[in-house]
């Protein structure tokens, strides 16, 4: 009895070459086939695409996941970011054999993920590894008591959500029904911009405001169509929400870009998945073919002759392509080194074509928005704030996982009330903000919106929210949070490269004056350049782990310097 044949190179390349986007695709191929990205596979990749072979082996060699040593794709990654680190990776590294430590790798609620081949599995310190799927968000006792209620989050734990029966169901496609049957694009970006929607990806900008650029662009000549791409990469250490909407509610995200394309003249999308997510490309594979044979994607979209096609591109592990443009790059094939604006997206995105690129959760916010409502989705904030927002909570608390809040909610209530409080016999010392990228914030009576948290110095961002206790070392947390953005640094400005660089040596204690007044004098002048001209948003958020470590906990740096020799 035979197997499968192994596909050749030229097999391979006739696969993708002619298809959008191809290079990933195309190197994930090889990189299954074999193992491992061999120097023959780029050559073969190279001549195939008429890609220079230097560009392509820079390209390559970038992110994270595309193995470089034969065997390499088996060989255990261990998620060895901020909450896993205190959960114990180090030991499960060191139990492993032949494991790596990589970055945050979206599991913060159940730690520690560990990557074999495609294989996503949980870990412990103690060596065990066992395979669980995505945790749903766990009922919130407030939103069943009336008090509050969810929009993302309202129908994704009901069983069978995640299929396209399931989905429909529960209400699912009926906005997409409505919006081709009796609206046109200007009432769904109406629609939207009334509800006061803004992305929920970390940036914040008004979505019917960019769907509206997107619809009023117009494409030049020999560009191709306008474009529809979705931020799956999640790469914030943290973060984790879109995962679960993915995994539980992919028909969601389905909808969501249909309607984008639908709103803005667009035919097709992209769906940018990071690595780290081999199950969830499967649950997104399975909706996409239900969607495509019940006539909700394709030619003639619902019978109205609106045509939206959509495909996925899964990254290959680096935390520069959740930056909108330095996504765009790699979706092109090119070294995902973020773009200088303008020109933005919205006029020259994928390919020089307008473009709309939203997160999972802004997609997914879209369907239940449009089905009841711009005055409903409003409503659901407190105060003045409209609307929800996704929070991924982990680290040292009773109840980490994913809430939906209403936008204005006090951080505490959430800390205490929804999540159970501390750990037993501990008490909260500081929470990060925007996972790292908010740098630590220490006064827990804030609430969670984006004016309360600029007043702080800080950013609500992508709500990724780590909890540490009294035990920590909050020098040593900013030293590794510095670490990963040095790591991650895509190399291209001189400020973000090299600050980093310097920041994580200081707090080190490898480099830097010991005289503490000198050294946060040095640390400041540093991270004022980096915010002050970096090219992009790692550069300008690093230097926020610094300043809250300063302003917040300025004895623990004391004696961290008396400490030095």
């Amino acid at each position: 009895m035979t197997g499968t044949p192994t596909p050749s190179d030229a097999a391979l390349i006739a696969r993708w070459k002619d298809e959008p986007a191809p290079l990933l695709p195309l190197l994930h191929a090889f990189h299954d086939r074999d193992g491992y990205v061999s120097e023959a596979a780029m050559r073969a990749v190279a001549d195939g695409l008429r890609t220079p072979l230097a560009d392509l082996y820079g390209t390559v060699t970038f992110y994270h996941h595309f193995a470089r040593e034969e065997g390499g794709l088996e060989r255990p990654r261990v998620c060895d970011g901020p909450i896993c680190r205190c959960k114990g990776s180090q030991e499960l590294i060191a139990k492993l054999e032949g494991a790596t430590p990589m970055p945050c790798a979206g599991r913060c609620d159940e730690p520690i993920p560990v990557l074999v081949g495609h294989s996503y599995l949980v870990g412990s310190a103690d060596g065990t590894l066992e395979e669980r799927p995505t945790p749903l968000p766990a009922p919130n006792p407030f939103v069943a008591a009336g008090r509050f209620e969810e929009c993302c989050f309202a129908q994704i734990r009901e069983p069978g959500r995640a299929t396209l029966d399931g989905y429909r169901r529960t209400g699912g496609y009926a906005a997409l029904e409505k919006a081709v049957a009796d609206q046109d694009p200007e009432a769904v970006i109406a629609e939207l911009e009334a509800s006061g929607l803004a992305g929920r990806g970390g940036a914040g900008f008004p979505t019917g405001r960019k769907w509206r650029a997107v619809r009023d662009a117009v494409s030049e000549r020999g560009r191709g169509p306008k474009t529809i791409v979705c931020n799956a990469d999640e790469g914030e250490p943290g973060c984790f929400k879109d995962r679960v909407l993915m995994d539980h509610d992919p028909h969601a995200l389905i909808e969501g870009m249909v309607l984008a394309g639908f709103a803005t003249g667009a035919p097709r999308g992209f769906i940018y998945l990071r690595y780290e997510y081999p199950q969830t490309e499967e649950i997104l594979e399975d909706a996409i073919a239900e969607a495509r044979a019940a006539g909700l994607l394709g030619e003639n979209v619902l019978g109205s002759g609106f045509a939206f096609e959509l495909l996925i591109r899964r990254g290959a592990g680096a935390y520069i392509c959740g930056e909108e443009t330095s996504l765009l790059e790699s979706l092109e094939g090119k070294h995902p080194f973020p773009r200088n604006k303008p020109p933005y997206p919205v006029t020259h995105g994928f390919e020089g074509t307008p473009t709309v690129v939203n997160n999972v959760e802004t997609l997914c916010s879209v369907p239940p928005i449009l089905a009841r409502g711009a005055a409903w989705y409003a409503g659901l904030g407190l105060g003045e704030h409209k609307g929800t927002k996704l929070v991924s909570l982990s680290g040292d608390v009773q109840r980490p996982g994913n809430y939906e809040i209403p936008i204005g909610l006090p951080l505490r209530t959430l800390l205490d009330d929804w999540a159970g409080g501390p750990l037993e016999g501990r008490t909260f010392q500081a929470v990060t903000m925007a996972g790292l990228s908010g740098g630590f914030v220490k006064d827990l009576d804030v609430t969670l919106d984006e004016p309360c948290m600029r007043g702080r110095g800080t950013f609500l961002g992508a709500a990724g929210i780590m909890v540490f206790d009294d035990r920590r070392d909050m020098v040593d947390t900013a030293r590794q949070a510095m670490e990963f953005f040095a790591h991650e640094s895509c190399g291209k400005c001189f400020p973000c490269r090299i600050g980093t660089q310097r920041l994580t040596e200081r707090l080190a204690g490898t480099a830097g004056p010991t005289d503490p007044a000198e050294w946060k004098r040095e640390v400041a002048d540093i991270g004022h350049t980096m915010a002050e001209v970096s090219a992009c948003g790692l550069g300008i958020a690093a230097p926020l782990v610094t300043q809250s470590l300063v302003r917040d906990f300025e004895d623990q740096v004391d004696a961290a310097l008396e400490r030095r020799p």
